[in-house]
């Protein structure tokens, strides 16, 4: 049986499985399978050592990433399970992990356990309305870069009464005295944003050992993907889980790192070592996704930087085509040239793919596909011209041409 779990995995990705106790640090590259290693390493658990999925946590950070994670380590249990039953693993992100704790225990801080969760939207009103009663104009101080601060703060565990002392200039001074009054009307409407999940969890475990030590017990093995996401608090609030145990296995990449605006902190996975002395290394670079012109192209790029250690990926695939590095004039030349490629090689439009950095840059490739009756279909995003406000001016602008449009006025 475990020559059957394994004969799917690589050479690398059987050693960082095999390594089950203590804490473990997996350095994966991009494409390098570490999913596949992760819910295989939770199989075996389960079926090779005997322990119970409710002794496990699986912490990532996209409800999609933990349901992909479940459905996987259910089908591989499945399969090599001798038993006809099984419990499951907790597979879920930080903010879940913290809302299922926070509704049963709480209560022993102060929270109630019907406690509502405001979405960034709610935050946004409340902000504004603060804003309004202490007379600041929207215009000297934008709502979303007010919240954005505020987050910054609470993933620090920075409370609203530290904040001042920490507080830098007349912006970041006057963020504070809004901080104070939004964390009041939170409490006043027995309200959590989604920073307060994981900073209330960490504030009950500091307060109330009991608690503290009953997860600690509960979660004999804790897994972390995507670790160099992970922000002040997601990284302490794993110290405080795992700290029973000690087995903890972290999964992630430096050079992977995207969410540095919302406060994540790559060296997290520089300071594990620090934490976990005897930590376990092991690297996956065998990647399955690219040729290995990108790998080259991007490790030639990557290779620069000397703040943390640099993987170098590999691949059984093909060499794959030459990168082509095109410097346009402008904007209108570059979706000129995407047109030209398309027609010179012959493409069928369902072959090609269009990326770009920001969803504004999609305007004039758009205006340039509709313009040659090229057919596109825009992924994870709404058709330039059919955002509500693209729709909204052209409603105006129509109203201006034609003041008897009745549609347009509506």
């Amino acid at each position: 049986m475990k020559k059957t779990l394994l004969e799917s995995l690589n050479r690398d990705q059987q050693k960082a499985l095999l390594a089950t106790d203590g804490p473990i640090l997996i350095l994966a590259g991009a494409g390098s399978g570490k999913t596949r290693v992760l819910t295989h390493k939770v199989a075996y658990l389960m079926v090779e050592k005997g322990v119970e999925g409710q002794e496990i946590l699986m912490v990532t950070f996209t409800n999609k990433a933990a349901t992909e994670m479940k459905e996987r380590i259910h089908n591989l249990l499945v399969t090599y399970e001798d038993k006809k039953s099984f419990v499951l693993p907790f597979a879920g992100t930080f903010h879940s992990l913290c809302a299922k704790i926070l509704r049963i225990d709480g209560k022993n801080i102060g929270i109630p356990s019907n406690y509502v969760i405001y979405d960034d939207g709610d935050t946004k009103e409340v902000i504004k309305e603060i804003m309004k009663q202490k007379n600041i104009s929207t215009k000297n101080f934008n709502p979303s870069s007010v919240a954005a601060t505020i987050s910054q703060v609470k993933n620090e565990l920075i409370s609203p009464l530290e904040y001042p002392q920490y507080a830098r200039g007349y912006f970041q001074e006057t963020v504070a005295e809004i901080y104070i009054d939004y964390q009041k009307i939170l409490k006043d409407n027995s309200a959590l944003d989604f920073d307060d999940l994981l900073g209330e969890t960490i504030r009950l475990f500091n307060k109330d050992r009991d608690t503290l030590s009953k997860y600690q017990e509960k979660y004999h093995y804790v897994l972390v993907d995507e670790y160099q996401d992970t922000n002040h608090a997601q990284y302490m609030l794993t110290k405080l889980l795992s700290a029973r145990f000690r087995n903890i296995t972290v999964v992630g990449d430096a050079s992977q790192s995207i969410y540095a605006w919302r406060g994540a902190n790559y060296r997290n996975i520089l300071n594990f070592e620090r934490d976990f002395p005897e930590v376990q290394v092991f690297n996956l670079e065998q990647n399955y996704r690219s040729t290995q012109k990108i790998l080259d192209a991007a490790f030639s790029i990557i290779s620069k930087n000397s703040s943390h250690p640099i993987l170098k990926l590999w691949t059984e695939n093909s060499a794959g085509e030459h990168i082509t590095l095109y410097e346009a004039r402008d904007e209108q030349d570059e979706a000129s040239y995407i047109i030209k490629e398309i027609s010179a090689n012959n493409l069928q439009y369902s072959q090609v793919a269009v990326l770009y950095r920001t969803n504004a840059q999609s305007r004039v490739i758009e205006e340039v596909f509709l313009h040659h009756g090229i057919p596109y279909v825009l992924v994870g995003g709404v058709r330039f011209y059919d955002r509500k406000e693209i729709k909204d001016v052209i409603s105006y602008l129509r109203i201006l041409s034609n003041p008897k449009d009745m549609i347009s006025k509506k």
